[in-house]
């Protein structure tokens, strides 16, 4: 009994030590979290893939099909509003959505691992204005998996307009300046 309740203690401690939330206001447990760190790949034209079917129900009830929007570059970020690197990113998405809202780009929220009541509150906290999908059982982030890891939150895609994926950036955007270059770059081919 002893060597258990040892090893429980020991499990506790080590789940809480690699778990610990980047402010008060998070939820004390991100088991499973693992955090890119920031690595961009632009995909040459040749050996980009098409994007999986993405079609969800977002935040406001709407029904998203990520199909529909062939002709147009979409930015796809897959966060959770129990990760510190998303909310560190998010007045960046939401500047750069705004900025090039004229230039015919999409973006579009994958809020995954969650439910959607402390979504939808991440996304009225940080002002949020373009849409997200609701995905919490990963189903949505699972047809990513030979492009996007899907353990790795936050991820942003950039998808051209033929319906392919173009660039990547593995972990949490920290730059509106090269998010806006590499959409720009991707809207010009």
């Amino acid at each position: 009994m002893r060597r258990t309740h040892l090893l429980l203690t020991a499990l506790l401690v080590g789940v809480l030590a690699g778990c610990t939330p980047a402010s008060t206001s998070a939820p004390t447990s991100e088991a499973g979290f693992v955090s890119g760190d920031g690595t961009l790949k632009v995909l040459p034209v040749d050996q980009r893939k098409p994007a999986p079917e993405v079609v969800g129900k977002t935040l406001t009830g709407q029904i998203f099909d990520l199909a529909k929007l062939k002709g147009s570059v979409v930015v796809l970020n897959v966060w959770g509003s129990w990760c510190g690197p998303c909310r560190a990113e998010a007045p960046i998405l939401e500047a750069t959505y705004k900025e090039l809202a004229s230039k015919k780009v999409t973006f579009i929220g994958l809020n995954t691992r969650e439910s959607p009541a402390p979504a939808q509150a991440f996304v009225r906290n940080f002002s949020i204005t373009y849409p997200n999908i609701s995905d919490p059982q990963s189903q949505l982030l699972l047809g990513f998996r030979g492009t996007l890891p899907p353990a790795a939150i936050p991820s942003t895609l950039v998808i051209d307009k033929q319906g392919r994926v173009a660039a990547r950036i593995i972990g949490p955007v920290d730059s509106q300046t090269t998010l806006e270059n590499l959409i720009n770059d991707v809207v010009a081919q």
